[in-house]
């Protein structure tokens, strides 16, 4: 019969929870209690931060615009206001979509922070991720990129950051031009990155007579997505409303083909010929938007016809997030 083995005595003062910091899972915990961290406090922090948030974006300004650029937009910027202003020395701080060699972000050398939105992250909390990578980049040394790395689960938010009443109004590029202020002098590590980002990157653009309505044309055929902020079941209802009334379309050739999920939003998907641009996108969304509101507002049970155009709505979704 095996010997229990004696429990091991702490061999330092043991810290309160809020004092822990982040080590590795085999190393023995900060707390002091003898035992490793992943088997300690490691256990509970784990936890914080494999729980998914599904609106990670909820509170900011342009919720929706935040989740079009995550998932939908190639190249595109934001200037950010910050809560408390401008720390010394750093003169603006731009959400990208993107960044070369995906750097989660970058203090260029005359002290501006570059933040970007599509990188993986480590947690189940995107607004974490990207708060506590915002802080390390306000901090790093000018004209150097931030790594990525594990987020402690008490850390901010950007919703604790960033400034709820300040504009946020998306500049979609037609490139990444935007990485170096100079492209001609960057390095060629840079330059190759800028090339193949240019290549992948479709043509979009966002209309201005709606929010958060992005055009983006394909080989095959345009699209508009448009990113919303209704309930899903309200949406999903007020959608079949119109599909059943022949009255879901943005115009002839056009046709409301399913939706995403992502990150707690619905996004409708059109797709539109080939033919129709941006520019001809506008009237036609500006009329269905005020389509959309009436149905919104109907509380009347769903007919058969529009329950079949919902279920056939449902099934064509597809969950980005």
């Amino acid at each position: 019969m095996a010997k229990k083995r004696p429990q091991t005595k702490a061999g330092k003062q043991q810290l309160d929870d809020g004092e822990i910091p982040v080590v590795g899972a085999r190393e023995p915990c900060p707390c002091g209690s003898g035992r490793r961290y992943k088997a300690c406090h490691g256990r509970a922090a784990a936890q914080a931060v494999a729980e998914l948030v599904q609106r990670p974006f909820e509170g900011l300004a342009g919720e929706c615009d935040w989740v079009a650029l995550r998932e939908l937009v190639p190249a595109a910027t934001v200037e950010l206001t910050l809560k408390d202003g401008l720390p010394e020395g750093v003169p603006s701080v731009t959400l990208a979509t993107v960044l070369p060699m995906a750097w989660p972000a970058l203090r260029r050398d005359d002290g501006s922070v570059l933040l970007a939105l599509q990188n993986d992250t480590s947690s189940g909390d995107l607004s974490r991720d990207l708060a506590d990578t915002l802080q390390r980049a306000l901090e790093a040394d000018p004209g150097s990129p931030v790594a990525a790395r594990r987020v402690p689960a008490e850390g901010p938010r950007l919703q604790d950051l960033l400034d709820a009443d300040a504009p946020f109004a998306p500049v979609v590029h037609s490139g990444f031009e935007f990485w170096v202020p100079d492209a001609e002098n960057a390095t060629a590590e840079v330059s190759a990155s800028l090339e193949r980002a240019n290549d992948a990157a479709l043509p979009t653009v966002l209309l201005s007579g709606v929010d958060a309505a992005y055009w983006c044309e394909t080989p095959e055929k345009n699209h508009l997505r448009w990113v919303m902020p209704h309930p899903e079941e309200r949406l999903l209802d007020a959608l079949a409303r119109l599909h059943a009334a022949g009255a879901s379309s943005l115009g002839e050739g056009t046709r409301l083909v399913g939706s995403f999920r992502a990150h707690g939003l619905m996004v409708p998907v059109w797709d539109l010929p080939s033919s129709m641009g941006a520019e001809e996108c506008e009237k036609p969304a500006v009329a269905f938007a005020e389509r959309l509101t009436t149905a919104l507002a109907s509380d009347a049970p769903l007919t058969a016809e529009e329950r079949r155009a919902r279920g056939g709505l449902t099934n064509r979704q597809v969950t980005l997030s």
